[in-house]
């Protein structure tokens, strides 16, 4: 018997030793690897969940289901995961922007890696959505359902115009945050509450005035803000605090949002307040973040399991491919259920919510499938070739406004045919741009280091 339970023993231990562990660095802080795979896993179910297709005899209808809950706007005081994103991304950016600099690397090195890692995936997706649309276009698609899909497949865009405008900040953010962190926080919290006395003061003016413009402005303040409390979170800020003090002070974000939303300006829902970002959002970040790490231990403990580590690692490995992706592919499997004549329930009714888990599981089936290939552009090597000098930083910074400049109209105007042409070609000159792909070598800077060395 005792030979048995031994055989079996070693068995085990084998299979064990077989699959271990994703090793990680001892100094990466996995919770924040934990809260981003989190935020994907939330933003795929919301985007999800937000298309409620019909099938009538007049037609297909499209709409969002979660407006018509009594519960949902301010339930968005806890599922708008975006500002807790921007949050851990700036955690990362300091991070990887001191690691950076201790090899000798400077602002322009890390602009550079940071626009390949993040347009370089872009530019698929956009010379698959121009294909799809002048598809759809030549095929005789009804130009009002055309229409509403590529809005819908270009909703996630915003996110990349907002986040390479932070990334930009970075270094000399980082330099004030180190100078005078807490003057660096009052100053673009006050940025953002002037920005959105003016724009909501001319919200209703009698010329007719447009105000969202200068609420764009807060692209810069509101994200910004967050992204800087992501540096407070990397020195240890919040550990000084008691879990008490860390959750009573998360109930003070919500306190004062209260009055702000209900007898105050500022819509309850916090989707609505995204684009053009305003100041609640950073209530919101900074309560997530508070409660994060309040059970932080909790956290820890989770992420040291091993099938978590390796789910973790699968999604976080390919996060920016997933998210660019996931709305398209979700459009593209409902247009699936269509062609094969599957039962469409009534939107929001008890059979559409029972059947959310299958097509949520259907979806991710179908992202990391499609993810798979295409990961290896976000994971591609930044280093240039050996021999090779450093683009220009006029040309990185040049590159950086061509790559903002797409999902920037996108996140304005939606969505064509149009702008998804035109928006491939300006991300494969700004990637040529900011790779140095481009010929004159006059236009480049030696560099004494490999600027890829220090890749985040």
């Amino acid at each position: 018997m005792s030979s048995t339970l031994s055989s079996a023993s070693r068995k085990s231990a084998s299979r064990r030793s077989a699959t271990p562990v994703v090793a990680v660095p001892a100094s990466r802080d996995l919770v924040v690897d934990f809260i981003r795979v989190a935020c994907m896993f939330a933003v795929v179910a919301v985007h999800l969940l937000m298309m409620g297709i019909s099938v009538t005899d007049s037609g297909i209808g499209v709409g969002n289901p979660l407006t018509s809950l009594s519960w949902f706007a301010q339930g968005t005081w806890f599922g708008q995961v975006m500002p807790l994103f921007f949050i851990v991304g700036g955690f990362a950016s300091l991070t990887s922007w001191r690691s950076l600099k201790r090899k000798g690397g400077d602002g322009a090195d890390y602009l550079r890696n940071r626009v390949l890692r993040l347009v370089r995936p872009t530019v698929a997706l956009y010379i698959f959505l121009a294909i799809a649309l002048w598809s759809a276009t030549a095929s005789g698609v009804p130009v009002d359902l055309l229409a509403v899909i590529a809005a819908g497949a270009g909703v996630q865009l915003w996110f990349l115009a907002a986040y390479l405008i932070c990334q930009a900040m970075v270094p000399t953010m980082a330099k004030f945050h180190e100078a005078a962190p807490y003057r660096t926080i009052a100053a673009l919290a006050a940025g953002a509450v002037v920005v959105d006395v003016l724009r909501l003061g001319l919200e209703r003016n009698p010329w007719g005035f447009d105000s969202n413009p200068i609420g764009l402005l807060n692209m810069v303040f509101v994200w910004g803000l967050l992204q800087q409390l992501g540096f407070f979170y990397a020195d240890g800020f919040f550990d000084r605090f008691a879990k008490w003090k860390l959750v009573l002070a998360a109930a003070g974000c919500y306190a004062v949002m209260v009055p702000l939303t209900h007898a105050g300006p500022y819509p309850v829902d916090m989707l609505t307040s995204q684009n053009p970002p305003m100041f609640p959002l950073i209530l919101v970040g900074l309560a997530h973040i508070l409660l994060v790490k309040a059970v932080y231990p909790v956290l820890q403990r989770c992420v040291h399991v091993g099938w978590v580590q390796k789910v973790m690692f699968v999604v976080g490995s390919r996060a920016m491919t997933i998210y660019l992706w996931h709305l398209p592919l979700i459009i593209a499997m409902f247009g699936i259920a269509l062609v094969l004549r599957l039962p469409f329930p009534e939107p929001a009714s008890t059979e559409w919510w029972l059947s959310r888990p299958l097509f949520y599981v259907a979806a991710w089936a179908l992202v990391l499938l499609v993810s798979t290939p295409l990961v290896r552009l976000e994971l591609a090597s930044t280093a240039l070739a050996p021999g090779a000098v450093r683009p220009a930083m006029w040309r990185i910074a040049a590159g950086t406004v061509l790559a903002i400049i797409p999902p920037f109209v996108v996140m304005r105007s939606a969505l064509n045919v149009s702008n998804a042409t035109w928006g491939v070609v300006l991300l494969v000159i700004a990637v040529a741009l900011v790779s140095g792909k481009l010929p004159d070598r006059a236009w480049k800077t030696p560099r004494s280091v490999s600027s890829g060395a220090a890749a985040s």
